[in-house]
């Protein structure tokens, strides 16, 4: 199945111009499986999307975008998390102190809120986001090169605030997943991919091929 693993909700992301039911409406529309909202050092929107899970019976994964002091980094699977910056490593302790998932969002997006370097230094991450859908072609293939090169997981996700951006990009999952312990399960095994929306389906990104189709695609 496919799911966007990085989505932005108007709710807690104030940046955001999306509504849940907006983005699940586009999902389904696009083919994907679920969707995760990981809004920006908040997780306001737990129990909501529990909720709308549950009433609707789409998958609607909460998580967090959390700006360490190094960069941007993305979690599942947490209840609680710093209501301050704090270096990037605490934050990643944090998280698997409770059993938790994160990866690596836009690392070298020319925003300064991407690790870059510091990937190098950091210990604890699972995986690296290759393939944004709001991140230049170069900013994305650096990223794969630092994934392969790290052996760290990769994924593919919109980081969406507005619909059109909604599913652009996405990541695969080998298994059906539908509660987060089931996600967590899936994505600890590593064996996801990123990958693409165009003409009217979801592509897995060839590994050898993630510069042209970055140029092509994004």
């Amino acid at each position: 199945m496919f799911i966007d693993t990085h989505m932005h909700e108007m709710t807690y992301s104030k940046d955001s111009f999306l509504s849940l039911d907006v983005m699940v409406q586009i999902a389904k529309q696009k083919g994907l499986g679920g969707i995760c909202i990981t809004d920006h050092d908040s997780m306001g929107i737990k129990e909501y999307a529990a909720e709308y899970t549950e009433r609707t019976g789409f998958p609607v994964f909460a998580g967090i975008e959390f700006f360490s002091l190094q960069g941007d980094i993305v979690a599942f699977g947490i209840e609680d998390y710093p209501k301050e910056r704090v270096p990037a490593q605490e934050f990643i302790n944090i998280v698997k102190e409770q059993g938790g998932v994160c990866f690596a969002a836009h690392p070298f997006r020319n925003n300064n809120r991407g690790l870059e370097a510091n990937l190098r230094i950091v210990r604890g991450l699972d995986g690296l986001e290759v393939l944004n859908g709001s991140t230049s072609p170069a900013a994305c293939v650096k990223a794969a090169v630092y994934a392969r090169e790290l052996g760290l997981f990769t994924l593919g996700s919109s980081d969406c605030h507005v619909p059109e951006k909604v599913g652009v990009c996405a990541t695969y999952f080998p298994e059906e997943v539908r509660t987060m312990k089931e996600f967590l399960t899936v994505f600890k095994k590593g064996e996801m991919k990123p990958a693409y929306y165009a003409d009217g389906a979801y592509h897995i990104l060839p590994p050898a091929d993630y510069k042209a189709v970055f140029k092509a695609r994004l």
